[in-house]
């Protein structure tokens, strides 16, 4: 008779905590417990890394990365953290409480799956631990399911309209974003058919404020534009929520020029000839074929806010287009986080700001607060997550009007 008892059979490892110390973070404790039960364990930064090697982790299916503001110092370790858990396909859930938005933002590039603010909302980690189990299932499906199917030799003509922003965190993005999901669902009898394209090679932020994979056949489009059809346009483009078709920015960080005029020229062209609407978010950057997207535009808008680089962007971006003759007529300046309507003081400020650079502002659009990073954080438009939001208001507003205008040149017509 052996002399060794049997030992009970430990249950798997689904998840683990990694924190600088979970006692920190108690309601994340219990919302774990109730989501896992025992299936979930406890891990420190140093030791993460390590650990995702060991036969017990290979059963792992995410990690909760918690931290706060004391935690920003350690910005390396925790972005090496996250890449070691994406090259073993395990998913990760940012928890941060009183995170700087930079440091969540690049920890959200470097891959990190979902975001939930701490003190956690009711139910909102067991929905994000159900969102990173559908996202593997739904990366794989991407290619087919969520391709369109688009009409050979159509020749809709789709009006253009850009977005960009004169300098970084103008929220041009947002805007982009926002102005397309509003054009898609503009009309609640016949919606027009709305492409959103991505044009940011390199910190394109479209996929992650829709919260969509990016995949890899987006680069081979581009590099191969000479031979794209209508199918392998299609095969580029995902779908959200079956209203929006939306090209992102390729999985990787990519130069800028490497696409040329004609390249970009041929995905415009593509993308106007299948849909009612096509919007591009720019990057913030001039670069040689930025001449052509102008020039195809039919309303360019640029986006500036009320400070001094704005202000100084602005006049060096006129003068680079004047100096190039290129038609600034399209030009649309949007004024975002404007003053409210009270305030005298700012509105006074616009308007001598606006006359000292001989421009228009033709758009106002107000601060959102913190809503606003919220949703891009969570991956919605405003609509689904804050459609009372004086932003997102005028931003339906302006694609009324956009739409109202195109419906009535082509009753004209």
């Amino acid at each position: 008779m052996s002399s060794t008892m049997p030992q009970p059979e430990t249950a798997p490892l689904i998840a683990c905590t990694i924190s600088r110390d979970v006692q920190n973070f108690d309601l994340l404790i219990e919302d774990m417990e109730d989501a896992l039960g025992e299936n979930w364990g406890d891990l420190g930064f140093a030791e993460a890394i390590s650990f995702f090697g060991q036969p017990e982790g290979a059963s792992m299916e995410f990690v909760a990365l918690a931290m706060d503001e004391t935690d920003e110092d350690n910005l390396v370790l925790m972005t090496e953290i996250i890449n070691a858990a994406k090259q073993r396909d395990i998913k990760v859930v940012l928890i941060a409480e009183d995170v700087t938005p930079a440091a969540l933002h690049s920890l959200l590039r470097q891959g990190a799956d979902e975001f939930v603010p701490y003190p956690l909302p009711e139910g909102e980690l067991a929905q994000a631990i159900a969102r990173v189990r559908a996202k593997e299932v739904s990366a794989q499906v991407a290619d087919t399911a969520t391709a369109p199917q688009l009409k050979a030799g159509a020749q809709k003509d789709g009006a253009l309209i850009v977005v960009h922003g004169l300098a970084g965190g103008v929220g041009s993005t947002t805007l982009a974003v926002n102005l397309a999901w509003e054009l898609a669902t503009v009309d609640k009898n016949s919606n027009p058919s709305v492409c959103l394209v991505d044009l940011d090679l390199q910190y394109g932020a479209v996929a992650t404020f829709l919260d969509l994979p990016r995949h890899e056949v987006v680069y081979e489009m581009l590099s191969d534009t000479e031979n794209m059809d209508e199918e392998i346009f299609g095969q580029a483009l995902l779908t959200y929520e079956d209203q929006l078709q939306v090209l992102t920015a390729p999985t990787d960080m990519l130069p800028l020029d490497l696409i040329t005029s004609e390249e970009v020229n041929a995905v415009l062209e593509m993308a106007r000839n299948q849909f009612d609407y096509v919007v591009v978010d720019m990057p913030s950057t001039l670069v040689q074929w930025s001449e052509t997207v102008l020039s195809s535009a039919h309303v360019y808008f640029a986006m500036l806010e009320l400070d001094m680089r704005c202000a100084q962007n602005t006049l060096r971006f006129k003068r680079a287009l004047q100096s190039e003759d290129l038609p600034i007529e399209k030009l649309r300046y949007v004024m975002n986080r404007a003053p409210k309507f009270t305030d005298l003081n700012g509105k006074g400020r616009v308007k001598r700001m606006a006359e000292s650079l001989d421009i228009s502002m033709d758009v106002q659009l107000p601060d959102g607060g913190k809503p606003i990073t919220q949703a891009n954080d969570h991956g919605t438009p405003l609509a689904s997550s804050a459609p009372k939001s004086p932003l997102r208001r005028e931003i339906a507003k302006l694609a009324a009007s956009i739409h109202d205008l195109k419906s009535d040149q082509a009753q004209a017509a």
